[in-house]
């Protein structure tokens, strides 16, 4: 088994650790276990994970004081998996660093399609000029976005909001994250720009904005552009 079939799950319930265990292993996977959160950071340092599985509500410390600390050296796709359900603490959760947040009691098969698309985001190489997405496409290095390869026209602010949301598809972005991203830490409360601008360009890219297929609201949280077949 290598490095890259291997997920390290942080939960002190046993119930919950035998269930990934079992349902991971038959999609492939070694499932490395810990039950308390200094005992998770080792694990994820010694077995160097594809992916980690964090329980916020851990016995020794808080979930989020181990998503800190790890993040400090390594960029590893973290997947919340918690009972806590605010938009507090999940929009906490992804701004310290998580990838993905699924909320207590779950679906086995959406935590598995959570996974599998944090993988798939973190083996696009870094460098990669296009990247396809249903029927759009962003070329990065000329600064252009198309649907149906039709070059559409794009102010610099919608260029950057697609540049942001091609570079973490399926991944949750905070309101923060950017706010923060486009319009400097002085407008991380003005969310009211963000609206603005998320309408404008699901006009240019959505068949129907208003039941967008691609830029979905994650409500009190922020946006994710959903992975579409090509």
């Amino acid at each position: 088994m290598t490095a890259q079939n291997k997920i390290v799950v942080i939960d002190d319930e046993s119930q919950i650790r035998k269930i990934l265990s079992i349902t991971l292993g038959a999609e492939g996977f070694k499932v490395i276990e810990a039950s308390k959160g200094k005992e998770g950071i080792v694990s994820v340092a010694n077995n160097h994970p594809q992916i980690v599985i964090l329980d916020l509500g851990l016995p020794d410390e808080d979930g989020l004081t181990v998503l800190k600390e790890i993040r400090t050296w390594s960029n590893v796709p973290i997947i919340i998996l918690s009972v806590r359900n605010s938009e507090d603490d999940i929009v906490k959760a992804l701004d310290l660093g998580a990838d993905d947040y699924v909320t207590k009691p779950f679906n086995t098969a959406e935590l598995i399609a959570r996974i599998r698309a944090n993988i798939r985001r973190t083996q696009q190489p870094d460098n990669q000029s296009v990247i396809v997405n249903g029927d759009l496409k962003i070329d990065i290095s000329k600064r252009l976005v198309y649907k149906n390869n039709e070059e559409l026209k794009v102010t610099s602010t919608e260029y950057m909001l697609f540049y942001l949301f091609f570079r973490n598809i399926d991944k949750v972005l905070t309101h923060n994250f950017l706010l923060k991203e486009i319009w400097g830490p002085v407008h991380t409360e003005d969310s009211q720009y963000l609206r603005v601008f998320i309408g404008q360009i699901r006009k240019k890219i959505e068949d129907d904005p208003a039941h967008p297929q691609y830029i979905i609201t994650d409500s009190g949280v922020g946006y994710r552009m959903k992975l579409l077949s090509n």
